[in-house]
């Protein structure tokens, strides 16, 4: 019987709870694991290093861990896929998979905007890639033969923007798409199911849910698994079982998390674009984020995540900023709690003045990840913030 995905976020990862005669996920904390038998050790060690999901021997908890394992498995049901492979974050899990990309090629492209690290690392080369930044009606032309990936995200960071996810993977052909998808959730997006080949989630975010666990997962085929697999015991980027086991704990309230801060942010967006400090929220479904339409056929409702254009530029951002006493003034989003940046100063400032114009990004924007508070509680909150900002207040700097 294939469950909702609202009963999977509470039951997967545990289907061998009943064996082990456990009601929570157990952590297994072992860095080595006793090999009795050396025959059975070697091709443990071979399979593990080869990227198989299991071995017959852990061996070694960089190859291989338990914990990490059940989370794996709880995910990838989630995104429709055969197979999930977790990471120390999500940026060292994009680093391993552009590094496991580069046999097909030394050439990838990327529609902007995108998170400002990934960003930063795509135009790095440090993975040996070399990306070019284009549009996603640009992608078939753009394709050579030595173009290993292409990377879109959607909903994008920190504008908001949808990107039709089939139309990209129709005109990248044969050359697999991968779509970070950390603002939608499986909740409320499945990119495989539109013919993306790669999920990647920054685990941080939604999925961990309560601000205390950094992990980056990876949701494809078991062929394309392996590879990545094989890069992080390389490269040591396995995912901590304590971070997997507070990561599995936060997947099991992800439906009703996630449905709680959409219905906020519902409401919160209505009421902002009203208020005068505001020029513009960049919201799915009100008509201010490219590819709108695209709310009703890729995704299942518009998130949780915001931006918002200030009439009074930075000036007026930075005073939001300090004046907000509920909502956290902090980078990060997906938390219980309602978190509120500037991404042209801080998660986008690695980007060059003229990338952030292309993106979009100006100096009186704000990202609001929105929160499963009392929205009357945040809108309280942020509505006195937006006033002291209309009326030019000058709050007194924190000590």
């Amino acid at each position: 019987m294939k469950h909702t995905i609202d009963t999977r976020c509470v039951h997967g990862g545990r289907e061998d709870f009943a064996t082990l005669g456990v009601h929570a996920p157990p952590i297994d904390l072992s860095t080595t694991y006793p090999v009795a038998d050396l025959a059975v050790g070697t091709a443990s060690f071979d399979a593990l290093v080869a990227g198989e999901a299991s071995a017959a021997n852990p061996i070694y908890a960089r190859l291989h861990n338990p914990t990490v394992a059940r989370v794996e498995q709880a995910i990838a049901q989630l995104e429709g896929a055969e197979a999930c492979v977790a990471f120390g974050s999500g940026m060292a899990a994009l680093t391993a998979l552009l590094m496991a990309s580069r046999p097909s090629g030394s050439h990838m492209l990327a529609v902007r905007p995108i998170y400002g690290t990934s960003d930063h690392l795509l135009k790095s080369g440090l993975t040996g890639l070399d990306c070019e930044f284009v549009r996603a009606d640009e992608i078939a032309q753009r394709i050579r033969p030595d173009t290993a990936l292409v990377l879109i995200e959607t909903p994008a960071n920190p504008t908001l923007d949808l990107v039709d996810i089939a139309a990209v993977v129709r005109a990248a052909g044969t050359v697999p798409v991968v779509v970070d998808s950390s603002f939608a959730t499986p909740i409320l997006q499945n990119p495989l199911a539109f013919g993306a080949r790669y999920v990647l989630h920054s685990a941080t975010k939604f999925l961990g849910g309560h601000g205390d666990v950094i992990a980056g997962v990876i949701a494809c085929a078991e062929t394309d698994a392996k590879p990545l697999r094989t890069m992080r015991a390389a490269t040591g980027a396995l995912l901590h079982p304590l971070a997997a086991y507070l990561l599995h704990r936060g997947l099991s309230t992800l439906a009703l998390r996630v449905e709680r801060a959409q219905r906020n942010a519902i409401e919160l967006a209505s009421r902002l674009q009203r208020h005068a400090a505001v020029r513009c929220v960049y919201f799915p479904g009100h008509g201010t984020v490219r590819n709108d339409a695209l709310l009703k056929t890729q995704m299942r409702g518009p998130g949780a995540l915001m931006a918002l254009d200030l009439h009074g530029g930075h000036a007026a951002a930075a005073t939001v900023m300090r004046a907000v006493r509920l909502i956290t003034p902090a980078v990060s989003l997906g938390s219980v709690d309602t978190l509120i940046q500037h991404p042209a100063g801080l998660t986008h400032r690695v980007l060059d003045d003229a990338a952030r114009r292309e993106c979009g990004i100006t100096a009186g924007m704000l990202r609001l990840s929105v929160g499963i508070e009392s929205v009357e509680d945040l809108w309280a909150d942020l509505s006195q913030a937006l006033d002291a900002a209309t009326a030019g207040s000058r709050l007194p700097e924190a000590a």
